[in-house]
């Protein structure tokens, strides 16, 4: 805890552009002009985008790599030329500092891609937000199509090294830092560390079920903590460090006793708790993304192999 909080004292809490995408993905083959949007931040014309005035039902995926971005009950009419949307699929789209510094640009957060900018304030719908998207970004799927998406909730000591790990795992679409488990509203990290709060800190992971399953997801967990520690995870000592999985659905219940039967019989004392799901506090932003930030990789979280 000494550690994290000296660290933290001398993190610059301003947000920059992360590297487009991973070196460790594949990408669809772009088209020169999909290029000057989405990988050089262009910006298609207004009204001659395919989906600025697009009304079925489905959801919009990244053009670049497939994650779902954005649902159609979601779209609305802002009459600007470009498709409209007042709100995203939970952690698909990442916000950060646009180059002319005044706008807020937005992002694919599964593999970086250019989406276009997000505006508040102005009033359009009672959410008052307006994501201005490239249609060119995009890809639609019908809603017979629909693309689905899971989420699940680890801890697993410091949430730095946890996110990094499943932001590198195949079918996960997002991995966000944050607090829960506790019960203090809007909790920050300060407060989390004072032991007043009973949250721990997590990462709220939503993944592509028709890629990979909660049950891989969940033996990941498993292999890059040491989930026989209790209160603490190598140097990080405190409840807020434990290990314990937040289920969603009584089937990632199910599999995660299970796990936990399957690493007991081979003479693990696992201390992990299995929890319901409650709410969710996304952390500071400096949180987000450390070990990428920072250009290095987790010290306490290396993966070990258990089954």
């Amino acid at each position: 805890m000494v550690r994290k909080a000296i660290l933290i004292g001398l993190i610059v809490t301003i947000i920059s552009a992360p590297a487009l995408g991973r070196e460790d993905m594949t990408y669809n083959k772009l088209t020169p002009e999909e290029e000057r949007v989405i990988l050089n931040k262009g910006t298609e014309r207004p009204f001659s985008g395919e989906y600025w005035d697009h009304k079925a039902a489905g959801t919009y995926v990244c053009r670049r790599c497939n994650a779902p971005l954005y649902r159609s009950e979601d779209k609305f009419d802002s009459h600007c030329g470009w498709p409209s949307f007042d709100d995203e699929i939970p952690g698909a789209v990442k916000r950060i500092a646009g180059d002319d510094g005044i706008r807020t640009e937005i992002i694919c957060a599964n593999c970086g891609a250019h989406l276009g900018h997000v505006f508040l304030g102005e009033g359009f719908t009672g959410k008052d937000t307006r994501h201005c998207v490239n249609s060119i970004s995009l890809k639609f799927i019908p809603s017979g199509k629909r693309v689905e998406t899971e989420r699940a909730i680890f801890a697993g000591g410091c949430f730095w090294g946890v996110e990094y790990h499943f932001n590198r795992a195949e079918g996960v679409i997002s991995a966000t830092s944050g607090y829960t488990g506790g019960e203090t509203d809007n909790p920050g990290y300060r407060e989390v560390c004072s032991h007043q709060t009973g949250h721990a800190e997590a990462v709220e992971v939503v993944f592509d079920p028709g890629i990979t399953s909660f049950e891989t997801l969940a033996r990941l967990f498993f292999e890059i903590h040491d989930p026989t520690q209790k209160n603490r995870q190598g140097p990080d000592v405190g409840d807020q460090y434990r290990s314990e999985i937040f289920y969603t659905t009584d089937q990632q219940k199910a599999i995660a006793e299970k796990l936990i039967r399957i690493l007991e019989e081979k003479g693990f004392k696992i201390a992990t708790r299995v929890t319901r799901a409650g709410t969710f506090w996304k952390a500071e932003d400096y949180h987000q993304d450390y070990y990428d930030k920072k250009g290095s990789i987790p010290h306490c979280h290396m993966r070990t192999k258990r089954f």
